[in-house]
């Protein structure tokens, strides 16, 4: 199975490291996000990648071919063996201002004759049993899974009892609710819902959900977005000590 990682956004909140370098390679203990992205789905067997580019993506092409072991044109696949990342990665630039459905819907064409396809975000990392999601996802028929995770509150929660004392103050708690984490799986038929304008987390996902043909994946281990420059901060420190993702 391919994996398409979107990581053509621009880092708008990761201050003045999102104007110069794009996201996908916004650096966590040396190495880019997109390296320990790669590093994830190729330990556990999926070494197949479609990078959607856009903004700078010059600079992840100039990237992926400064690591690869052969010389390939920069619209084939590029044969990557560094520091124990094995893999082949094919670079699309979708375009500097496309949204995210639109460029999945762009590499429809490479991804033909896949029955089915995996697709995550350049900018999240996380734990998750990626074998076990395509085999839930498998197991139920339906066009798309997403994963399931449980956020970090970024604030600190109060319980509050009826006469106002505080009981008890939580920092920074891990929120019963669920949010999409990204780590997605989806048959070829969620690009009937696509065009190149779609927004994947509009109007496709919430008529798969309408249709009864979205179902989530709970992962209740780690899983972190690093959205912001604290929270690049966060997962430098995380490296440092013990990082809850390298699994490989």
């Amino acid at each position: 199975m391919k994996t398409v990682i979107l990581c053509g956004g621009r880092g708008t909140r990761l201050d003045e490291m999102g104007k110069a370098v794009p996201k996908a390679l916004v650096p966590i203990g040396g190495k880019p996000v997109i390296w320990h992205l790669l590093s994830l789905y190729a330990h556990q067997g999926y070494d197949e990648f479609v990078l959607c580019l856009g903004y700078l993506q010059e600079k992840i092409s100039d990237y992926f071919l400064s690591i690869a072991s052969t010389e390939f044109n920069r619209t084939e696949n590029l044969e990557i063996d560094s520091e124990g990342l094995r893999c082949r990665v094919r670079l699309v630039d979708t375009g500097p201002d496309t949204n995210t459905g639109g460029r999945v819907k762009a590499v429809e064409n490479i991804l033909d004759g896949e029955s089915n396809f995996l697709v995550t975000y350049g900018d999240g990392l996380a734990d998750v049993d990626l074998r076990a999601l395509v085999d839930f996802h498998q197991a139920h028929g339906k066009i798309g899974s997403l994963t399931a995770v449980h956020p970090i509150s970024n604030f600190g929660i109060l319980d509050i009892r009826d006469d106002s004392c505080v009981i008890e103050f939580k920092e920074k708690p891990k929120l019963e609710s669920w949010i999409n984490g990204g780590f997605f799986v989806f048959e070829k038929g969620i690009f009937d819902l696509l065009d190149v304008d779609s927004v994947l987390e509009q109007q496709p996902l919430t008529t798969l959900a309408h249709q009864g043909q979205l179902m989530a994946y709970r992962h209740a281990g780690f899983w972190k977005c690093m959205d912001t420059y604290k929270d690049n901060v966060e997962m430098n420190e995380l490296w440092a000590t013990h990082a809850p993702w390298k699994i490989w």
